[in-house]
């Protein structure tokens, strides 16, 4: 029997994807799943995990992908889109990403809908929501 293997991967692109893939595991907690190196110090590919989650990221390029994604420098620091990923020990993951220098959008709170998250930009201005709360398993 075939297994479905479906699922969702962000992907990003980051002026310093290096620098950022650093950042990334220090602030949030993401392990390096693969990094491919590219010309002058790039980033051509690379696959973070968060439990059994992904984000796939590169250094910005104008390859035939590239040109259509963008990052939020490129938008005046408006985003289009905002991860949410699933956090068990919220308070903690939290914690981290303050000390770490990540900005805070929405600090932590308790949700009414249940659970507890908060919201934050990255050093290039990506947007990231972390909770607790998990649709896969609650409901209101």
């Amino acid at each position: 029997m075939k297994k479905d293997y479906s699922s969702i991967i962000p992907t990003m692109r980051y002026n310093d994807a290096a620098a950022a893939i650093d950042w990334l595991c220090k602030a949030f907690g993401f392990k390096q799943h693969l990094v491919v190196q590219g010309e002058n110090q790039s980033i051509e590919h690379a696959q973070l995990i968060y439990g059994n989650s992904m984000i796939m990221l590169s250094s910005v390029n104008d390859n035939e992908y590239g040109k259509l994604i963008k990052t939020p420098e490129s938008f005046n620091g408006y985003n289009t889109q905002a991860p949410y990923i699933i956090v068990e020990k919220i308070d903690e993951h939290y914690k981290k990403a303050v000390s770490a220098g990540a900005e805070m959008l929405i600090d932590i709170k308790d949700e009414d809908y249940g659970g507890r998250g908060y919201t934050c930009k990255d050093k290039e201005g990506h947007i990231w929501n972390f909770g607790s709360y998990n649709p896969w398993i609650e409901s209101n």
